[in-house]
């Protein structure tokens, strides 16, 4: 695998691929090696297609978790191997949609105040207050917060795109707070990592997963609870305080509008906006006046 994963590494560097990207690429390829024992050059098509049905009967994967690992075996076939790639061999499943769960808002003010820390109370305050992802969240430094604009800066969020999000006052005030706890005051990282908070890397990305995980359990939240899905209630919440479609598309990065509608079906002001027909009906033992 040694010059097999310098190669394909250059090719994705060539193409200016993330950093995450490239890292969960060259993993899956080394995943699918391993399962087959054998060097991936060496694997064909129906490899591939025995991997695939693996992925889904064996791992019991998601559609989309399966597309993902088929999109970096066909980077490493048609970019590294420069052998063809057929999707009628190979084709990528169809997605499953479904729509993720909210939280309430009295139910994300019980996951913050069940913070196990204040470091863990702050990730937590940031993921609902700026609605963003779990990746740009680590990456965050003290100068994207703009305190005289009142936005945060995200830079290099998905698809390489920046974007700036409101920096609510709440925030702002916690954020201080956060940062006269640092013990190490030079970092320009707002969320340093290491045990001490005094590393000059970024937290790793399950720092947050282990802060909602943790605040879930102490607040007795039985729904499962993760970064994302504050951004999911981030968005549902604005859209349920009158933000249009428009803004919230904006303040979440998305390049389709049709990627934000989902919202839609999430908000407890348009699914109680319409009265269902069941409420006209004048049924029996049901008197004209109920109705």
């Amino acid at each position: 695998m040694t010059h097999l994963r310098k190669v394909m590494l250059e090719e994705l560097q060539r193409r200016h691929y993330s950093e995450a990207t490239t890292r969960y690429y060259i993993r899956k390829v080394e995943a699918f090696a391993r399962h087959f024992h054998t060097p991936p050059d060496r694997l064909g098509r129906q490899h591939i297609r025995e991997y695939q049905a693996y992925l889904f009967t064996k791992r019991k994967l998601s559609p989309g978790s399966v597309t993902n690992h088929l999109c970096a075996l066909r980077f490493f076939y048609i970019q590294t191997l420069k052998k063809p790639w057929s999707i009628a061999d190979t084709p990528y499943p169809k997605k499953t949609h479904r729509l993720p769960t909210i939280l309430s808002r009295e139910e994300v003010a019980q996951l913050i105040d069940a913070a196990c820390t204040p470091f863990h109370r702050t990730i937590l305050m940031t993921l609902y207050a700026t609605g963003v992802r779990n990746e740009e969240l680590t990456r965050l430094k003290v100068s994207d917060i703009d305190s005289r604009r009142m936005v945060i800066h995200v830079q290099g969020g998905k698809g390489r795109k920046d974007r700036d999000v409101m920096l609510s006052t709440v925030l702002l005030e916690e954020l201080r707070a956060h940062w006269r706890r640092l013990p190490k005051k030079s970092s320009v990282l707002l969320f340093p990592g290491n045990r001490w908070h005094t590393g000059d890397q970024p937290i790793d990305s399950k720092t947050p997963r282990h802060a909602c995980q943790y605040a879930a359990r102490r607040a007795g939240i039985k729904k499962r609870v993760y970064p994302h899905l504050l951004r999911h209630c981030f968005a549902t919440h604005l859209l349920e305080a009158g933000a249009d479609l428009h803004t919230i598309q904006i303040l979440l990065g998305h390049r389709d509008l049709k990627e934000t509608a989902r919202y839609l079906h999430l908000s407890q002001r348009h699914l109680h906006a319409t009265a269902s027909p069941l409420d006209s009906l004048v049924l029996k033992g049901r008197s004209e006046s109920e109705s």
